[in-house]
């Protein structure tokens, strides 16, 4: 990795003509910039910073045991985008989008008997406990039912998931390589190109872990995945047994649950996607109320921008796995998804 390595000069973007080609035959590569609504790609407590603010203005957290720093959530970032460029030739990267939340404020010694009111700027600590980024591919692009995806890298980091009151360890990380859905903004993450339990000692070995996740990601298999989604319609009764059978899911003793796939949404989840059926922009029903199953799965990953940091890729994933469940139901009655539209 190269350490004067810096991918957020204010240029909208940087192009890269070396690296290791990553098969992508099914997307198209455009120099058009369409122009969309900017909205967040994750809402919930978080709020938007710099990656200047990250660097300069916040400090970076321990393992009290022997006082070895962590690896800070800008590192992340730039080792994330560095290997990015290192892996797809010839591509440009827009400055990543960061959100962070659960700020920890402290203070300098020297203003450890002043009151909090007359603290000076400069007196105060503060380093956000979890941090969520994307970076999208403008350039390598395809479209979904008329929607336009972009090419989307990101992660996320959460120090609630460390034990900084011991000795340093190994760091855990969340990365992923997908797509972004220009019209919504809502994510499209797929099993592999996501890892959840990313475990490495330093920014090297994040480098190369970030680099093999981008190498083997198959772009075309999801594409694959989610373009069948178009072929598929629940009526207006089986959308409706849908969301009465996720409200239901939680409370399902632990025996009957074991048999049923995996549904990570909330109640307000599913209420969401239940009013956005109706009323949504660009993903609701129909005139006759049928809903094809790319508009559901839409419906589950806008309803998902309400999650904390760090359930927000896992439930990301969850939702693709369960529309492509749903389908699987359709077509194919001995599903195990069958339960929830039956």
């Amino acid at each position: 990795m190269n350490s004067n390595f810096n991918p957020f000069e204010e240029n909208g973007g940087i192009s890269q003509s070396n690296g290791v080609s990553l098969n992508l035959p099914a997307i198209r590569k455009t120099e058009k910039q369409d122009s969309y609504p900017v909205k967040p790609f994750i809402e919930a407590n978080t709020v938007e910073v710099s990656h200047h603010h990250l660097s300069n203005d916040c400090i970076i957290p321990v393992f009290a045991k022997d006082n070895e720093r962590t690896i800070s959530h800008q590192e992340f970032i730039e080792a994330a985008v560095e290997a990015c460029y290192a892996t797809l030739p010839g591509i440009q990267i827009e400055l990543p989008e960061i959100r962070v939340s659960h700020q920890i404020k402290g203070r300098v010694p020297e203003a450890i008997h002043k009151s909090a009111k007359d603290l000076l700027d400069h007196e105060k600590t503060i380093y956000y406990e979890r941090m969520a980024f994307i970076a999208r591919i403008p350039s390598i692009t395809e479209d979904i039912n008329g929607n336009p995806l972009a090419l989307t890298i990101g992660g996320v980091r959460s120090y609630n998931l460390e034990n900084l009151y011991s000795k340093k360890s190994y760091e855990k990380f969340k990365f992923f390589i997908g797509f972004q859905n220009k019209v919504c903004c809502n994510l499209c993450v797929s099993t592999d190109g996501f890892v959840e339990d990313l475990r490495v000692g330093n920014q090297n070995e994040l480098f190369t872990a970030v680099s093999r996740i981008i190498s083997e990601y198959s772009a075309e298999e999801q594409l694959r995945k989610m373009k069948a989604l178009g072929n598929y319609s629940l009526t207006e009764s089986q959308f409706a047994l849908l969301i009465g059978r996720s409200r239901l899911y939680n409370f399902l003793p632990k025996e009957k649950k074991k048999e049923i796939p995996s549904l990570q949404f909330t109640d307000g989840q599913v209420n969401l996607i239940a009013k956005d059926y109706y009323h949504d922009g660009s993903f609701s029903r129909e005139e006759m109320g049928e809903i094809n199953l790319w508009k559901v799965y839409n419906l589950f990953t806008q309803a998902n921008k309400s999650s904390y940091i760090d359930t927000f890729l896992d439930r990301n994933l969850n939702a693709l796995e369960f529309t492509c469940g749903v389908q699987d139901a359709l077509a194919n009655k001995e599903s195990e998804y069958h339960w929830f539209i039956s």
